[in-house]
Formats: structure tokens, sequence, C-alpha cells
């Protein structure tokens, strides 16, 4: 049986099947040996490092209202509580002493 293209006429890739990533093969197996040994090594689901951060960690405690009435927003939340956060520092300018 021939195998159905992974891409049409214009070159755009169409929408992959669970056959489709069952019958992909592993990197080693068709990737040249030299591009496999300068590929970064990851474990499965590991992501590389950030370019650029763009955000910075730190630890904080909100009042379980807070949190709750975010999350209730679905998927996205911590998004939305960065840009509501946001939306306050350009109502509340800092203005030096």
């Amino acid at each position: 049986m021939k195998k159905k293209a992974l891409t049409n006429k214009a070159g755009h890739v169409r929408e992959l099947t669970r056959k489709d990533i069952r019958d992909m093969k592993p990197a080693a197996e068709v990737l040249p040996a030299e591009l496999l040994t300068v590929l970064p090594k990851r474990k499965v689901g590991q992501r590389g490092r950030q370019k650029t951060p763009t955000k910075v960690a730190i630890t904080l405690r909100y009042s379980p209202e807070v949190v709750e009435y975010f999350k209730e927003t679905g998927k996205g939340w911590q998004i939305r509580m960065d840009d509501a956060l946001k939306e306050w520092i350009k109502k509340h300018p800092h203005h030096a002493a």
C-alpha cells in the first residue's frame, strides 16, 4: 500500500494521523551521524534552554479567592494573571519620591 504524502501540492504539511506518528522512525535511524553528534541530547519531553528569558521565576503567595478566580478562567490563567498585573501597573505608574 502506497503511503499518503505528508504535504500537499503547495508544500503545506497536512494534519498527521496516529498511523503517521506510529510509522515515524527515531532520528538516530534517519539522520546522518555527523548531525546527531551536534544535536542537543534531551530526554523525551524535556525542553531546551530559553534563548532569551522573558519572565523571572519567583515564589508568591496569593489569597485563595484570587487564585481560584484566575484558575476558573481555564487554561492560560497564569498569563491572564500576569496581564492583569501589567494593566494595574499601567494605571498606577510608579513615581519616584
